[in-house]
């Protein structure tokens, strides 16, 4: 992280800090140690970025250390692919967990071991029910359930059970691990919860030593103990699992007693942030793999070009409470713009070419004008962009019956071209179909630079490209995945997929600078929007992706007294 964001964060105020602050002056804890746990069974999304920038930053504003631990208790849905993008999104956000990084793998012969405790203290029980029968024995919100037939089992015979499930004496969903808690309780989560399931799958890191595997819940807050965490923090929909959390820890020998605490979970407009959705979107083509652009994963969004700054300020500016809420997509997109304002270069690109010819211009003649890099930033400086007798500027930028308040060329009116001269279309060509298919002009030869001696106002300036210098490139518009705010409110999210989210435009013409772009560092293409080099890029073929478009959305709901919030 920058100085800036470090200097951001210790201003932050919100009730997790409240705590923690309390805590260390109050002598709980000698530090503070946190965890990002992630299961790899799929790539991070925009909410796990929320998470990651909170449990990280405060381990950093309070000089303690936060671990990044992968919850692989689930082989059938595990890869190694997911690990891997989940440390580079991690590290791309601006974190690093140091030497602290676990695999809740790591402790499975001391969860069993956990486990067996239980058993000997009349604590567990193995079921012989079903998936479908312990369900229909958990009873309802307001109904409480029923016992299972197996839960007085001895612990003789329990343990006998349970060793064999370990040895892989039976098939999958034979048999279960259940905690023996409280079947009457109004909470559901502690109604005899399962513990441990059979299942006769490769696991990535221990292969098949294990054809048992612990449940998220058995293993969570153990995990945490071993770490000696001092603040787990989780999203809201974990708040009914704390007194199971606590129950386990209260029940074992645990090296340390660490505390749940849960904040509202992130909900953006436009978007999905469920796990199974984008895979299915993945699995199904609808877009092209969890790393498009129009995705919200993380790896989406940097290949898109938005700077993890930017993302962390979002999740700065979204905050941390215990109110759900959807914040509007648009203060993300505001987040981009402000960050990029500051530090993106300049360069000319025009995306649907309309040829200029300058009549008045001497033939085989060029010269080098000067541009500057970025008007925010002196330190950027300025460089040379090619000028000569044929240019090419954006077909939107005419109009041959053009109305009063049209300020962009048409024939017989003087606009500027960006850091060049005044010019005045004189004539239109078209061809046999009626279209435009090129502009002649005259320029002012004195208006070099862009600006007239005579002190005479234009009121359009364009930019362009020469004709004999650009490069050809694609270039990809993304626009919102989902055409409604709310995908899925009204049945299947797929109904709510944009066709027209993507607009890939070939034939596009950029200034010879941008050949040296650098793959996922945004530029501006002026007048147009944020763009960056996508991978799919090569020296013979440039393709770019837009990052956000130039309009910002956001500042226009702050000024009608929007707060982004639902």
């Amino acid at each position: 992280m920058s100085e800036a964001d470090t200097k951001n964060s210790e201003d932050t105020r919100d009730f997790i800090r409240e705590i923690i602050r309390a805590d260390l002056d109050a002598g709980k804890h000698d530090g503070v140690v946190t965890r990002f746990p992630p299961e790899p069974n799929g790539y991070l999304h925009i909410g796990h970025a929320k998470s990651i920038c909170l449990n990280f930053s405060i381990a950093q504003e309070f000089g303690g250390r936060c671990h990044l631990r992968f919850d692989d208790t689930n082989p059938a849905k595990e890869e190694q692919e997911y690990v891997d993008s989940i440390q580079k999104d991690v590290r791309w956000l601006g974190f690093d967990w140091g030497d602290n990084l676990f695999f809740a793998s790591d402790y499975f012969d001391q969860l069993y071991a956990w486990a067996v405790q239980l058993v000997k203290a009349g604590k567990a029980y193995v079921d012989d029910l079903s998936a479908d029968e312990i369900r229909a024995h958990r009873g309802t919100l307001t109904e409480p359930g029923k016992n299972s037939p197996y839960r007085d089992r001895s612990i003789e015979e329990n343990l006998n059970l349970f060793q064999r499930m370990r040895a892989g004496e039976f098939e999958d969903g034979a048999r279960v691990l259940r905690a023996k808690i409280d079947m009457a309780s109004g909470n559901m989560n502690l109604r005899d919860p399962v513990m441990y399931r059979i299942v006769h799958e490769s696991h990535p890191r221990t292969g098949d030593a294990w054809c048992i595997y612990p449940t998220y819940d058995f293993t969570h807050g153990q995990s945490d103990a071993i770490e000696h965490i001092t603040h787990s923090i989780c999203t809201l929909e974990f708040e009914d699992h704390r007194p199971l959390y606590d129950w386990y820890l209260d029940n074992i020998d645990a090296p340390s007693r660490p505390r749940q605490y849960e904040f509202s979970r992130l909900n953006v407009s436009h978007t999905i942030v469920s796990k199974r959705y984008l895979r299915q979107l993945v699995e199904e083509g609808h877009v092209r793999g969890w790393d498009d652009p129009r995705m919200p994963t993380i790896s989406g969004m940097r290949r898109r070009g938005l700077p993890a700054a930017a993302l962390r300020d979002f999740a700065k500016r979204v905050g941390v409470t215990k109110s759900n809420n959807v914040i509007e997509v648009a203060l993300l997109d505001h987040c981009a713009r402000e960050y990029l304002n500051k530090k993106a270069l300049r360069r000319m690109a025009v995306l649907d070419p309309l040829k200029v010819v300058i009549e008045n211009y001497p033939e085989g003649q060029s010269e080098e004008l000067d541009a500057v890099n970025n008007p925010e930033d002196a330190a950027a400086g300025k460089r040379k962009v090619s000028f000569g007798r044929e240019i090419y500027i954006e077909r939107s930028d005419f109009m041959e019956d053009a109305p009063r308040k049209f300020f962009r060329l048409a024939p017989g009116r003087e606009v500027r071209l960006r850091y060049a001269y005044f010019v005045t279309c004189t004539d239109v060509i078209k061809n046999d179909a009626g279209e435009v298919v090129e502009l002649r002009c005259t320029y002012d030869p004195e208006t070099r630079g862009g600006n007239s001696p005579d002190g005479r106002k234009v009121k359009g300036t364009l930019h362009w490209v020469s004709a004999a210098h650009a490069v050809p490139a694609e270039v990809r518009l993304y626009d919102h995945l989902f055409s409604r705010a709310d995908p899925g409110a009204d049945g299947n999210f797929l109904d709510d997929v944009d066709a027209e989210s993507l607009s890939v435009l070939e034939g596009c013409l950029l200034e010879p600078a941008l050949a040296e772009a650098k793959a996922g560092k945004a530029v501006q293409f002026e007048r147009q929007g944020y763009f960056c080099v996508d991978p799919d890029s090569t020296p013979e073929k440039l393709v770019f992706n837009r990052t956000v478009a130039l309009r910002d959305k956001w500042a226009k709901i702050q000024a009608k007294g929007g707060g982004g919030k639902k």
